[in-house]
């Protein structure tokens, strides 16, 4: 399988791909607080969130479409805030009846729905430009020097390193059982849902045992090559002074749309 099945980097030669990745990490996480914190129903500071994703990502190179066409794939998971609609108290704006249940939606509860949708539209969108312009090795490296600790940092640069691994183990299993399950002219192959699960339920113990005995022989052969718990790289990752200034002027920002968000005067005019 293919790299790219999974890894979602664009390579590119932007001031964006060429940030310091811990610049970019910081940033990254600082937005999503930001977002976090501000007031349900801070329209003119989430129209400021939005046009600074769409700023960094035009200056990427990556077109300021690129998240907005992958974003809306996280909407869904939005729908978990739903009962904010008829849960949060205030004045009533339309009643809708289901069955014996009667909800009332409130104007509060909309708002805060509403507050709850942009914030994860625009929370992914920033993580989409991260993952986008910054190669996955890099992202590791960044977390290591962020003092994550190094237990979880390894755990997740096995996992990236080894899911193409076993997503083609898995292919492999499914293609010898398909090539001993006979199909019928205008029926599927296989036997009946009992057989198939028992089929899939022995093809995950396959993997499972698999995996455990890929996963000692390679410990072992790492332990013989001196590793110690670090992961080494060519790239030094040192700071910039574009690193520097990016990275204050994008606090700075966020700063301004925290206290656009807080202006009594535009709450009251919104």
């Amino acid at each position: 399988m293919h790299v790219n099945a999974f890894d979602r980097f664009h390579a590119g030669s932007s001031l964006v791909h060429h940030l310091d990745p811990r610049v970019k990490v910081i940033v990254t996480v600082l937005f999503i607080v930001s977002n976090s914190l501000l007031p349900d129903g801070a329209w003119l500071a989430f129209a400021a969130s939005l046009l600074l994703v769409l700023f960094a990502s035009s200056l990427s190179g990556l077109g300021t479409s690129f998240t907005l066409r992958r974003s809306f794939i996280a909407l869904p998971f939005a729908l978990a805030a739903l009962t904010t609609l008829f849960a949060t108290p205030g004045n009533p704006i339309f009643y809708l009846t289901a069955g014996p249940l009667d909800i009332t939606v409130t104007g509060p509860g909309l708002v805060r729905f509403t507050s709850i949708l942009v914030r994860t539209w625009l929370s992914v969108q920033m993580a989409i430009l991260l993952v986008a312009a910054t190669s996955f090795p890099d992202l590791l490296h960044a977390l290591r020097h962020l003092r994550v600790p190094g237990v979880l940092v390894a755990i997740i640069s096995f996992m990236y390193r080894y899911l193409f691994v076993l997503t083609d183990e898995v292919l492999r299993l499914r293609r010898a059982r398909e090539a001993r399950s006979a199909k019928l002219k205008g029926k599927k192959s296989g036997g009946t849902i009992t057989w198939r699960a028992k089929t899939a339920g022995s093809m995950a113990g396959q993997l499972f045992l698999r995996s455990l005995e890929r996963s000692d022989r390679i410990y072992n052969a790492m332990l013989a090559r001196g590793y110690t718990g670090q992961l080494l790289t060519l790239n030094a990752h040192l700071m910039e002074c574009k690193d520097w200034i990016t990275g204050a002027a994008a606090l700075g920002i966020l700063l301004f749309i925290q206290l656009v968000g807080r202006l009594p005067f535009l709450s009251v005019l919104l």
